[in-house]
């Protein structure tokens, strides 16, 4: 196994870790960021952005993260990926990293691993997943062209993804579902939409031999079934912060990690930002909170000299 020495480790290449990476880099600090996934994370999954500064005509979460990415590489940072951490060892002589590639030695690291999808726990969804189940459209929208599809969620996620599937499929069914709520303006856009429908009802199971075939629901005290050949569920996400309790960072009930104003965790020079933190999920939080753990952790290297 390789091993290298960085002055900061920033693990996840969502906002928040591609902002950490740019505040970092423009300070010369050597840095390396490590995504197990592809950069931007759930914020390169997004169709429109119509409330990051800058863009008044809205912009794409794919547009959004390739700047993010050009601005990083400018400063000659490249982002590591697919490289999934395994786990974290903090102590007092420093910090380390591991991946199945590597082992980095860090003097501080900036956690800014998002979240994951969170799944309705029904019958039907895990055994059909991959097969009409999907957690992203983006990635499977184009397999059902002109084809029938039900979204499942009430929050911005769901909103989003029925919007970018109206534009493939014949016809969308977005089942209202969960506790999350979406902005008045993704509200208004699915109200214009011609082949989105909107309705109430709780997904009871997800029917289907070899393929999706239906959702039953529950709506108004009676049972129905609708007859799709998807199901994208959009529930919004749980923290991605299981290796870091492991290593003894602490989190709440719900998972959150705990920071305080400086985005510091209980383990001096371990820092956390984004969505694995908690609070109201938007870019432009996530991105300030990446800026704000990167500059505490310049103050924390500088201190350190």
């Amino acid at each position: 196994m390789d091993e290298e020495k960085k002055e900061v480790v920033i693990i996840g290449a969502g906002p928040a870790g591609l902002t950490a990476g740019i505040y970092l880099a423009q300070n010369k600090i050597d840095i390396t960021i490590l995504e197990r996934g592809l950069p931007g994370g759930r914020m390169g999954e997004a169709v429109e952005i119509d409330n990051y500064p800058g863009f008044p005509e809205g912009v794409t979460g794919k547009e959004l993260t390739e700047r993010m990415v050009s601005q990083l590489e400018r400063f000659g940072v490249k982002i590591r990926f697919p490289e999934e951490v395994l786990k974290f060892s903090f102590t007092e002589s420093g910090k380390e990293v591991f991946t199945r590639k590597a082992r980095y030695l860090a003097k501080a690291v900036i956690i800014a691993t998002g979240g994951e999808s969170m799944k309705l726990n029904i019958a039907g969804e895990e055994r059909l997943l991959g097969r009409g189940v999907s957690y992203c459209a983006v990635c499977d929208g184009f397999f059902f062209r002109e084809k029938t599809v039900c979204v499942i969620g009430r929050g911005e996620e769901a909103g989003q993804d029925a919007l970018y599937l109206s534009n493939l499929a014949d016809e969308v069914y977005l089942l209202m579902y969960g506790k999350e709520e979406m902005s008045g303006s993704t509200f208004d856009k699915l109200k214009d939409r011609e082949n989105i429908h909107m309705l109430e009802g709780t997904p009871l199971e997800i029917l289907g031999k070899e393929k999706v075939e239906g959702v039953k629901i529950e709506r108004d005290w009676k049972t129905k079934v609708l007859r799709v050949d998807g199901v994208f569920i959009g529930l919004g996400m749980t923290p991605s912060t299981r290796i870091a309790k492991e290593a003894g960072i602490k989190v709440n009930e719900r998972r959150e990690i705990i920071v305080d104003k400086r985005q510091m965790t209980n383990i001096e020079g371990v820092f956390a930002a984004g969505d694995c933190t908690g609070g109201f999920k938007q870019i432009v939080i996530a991105a300030g909170e990446g800026a704000t753990a990167a500059l505490y952790a310049i103050r924390y290297l500088r201190r350190r000299l």
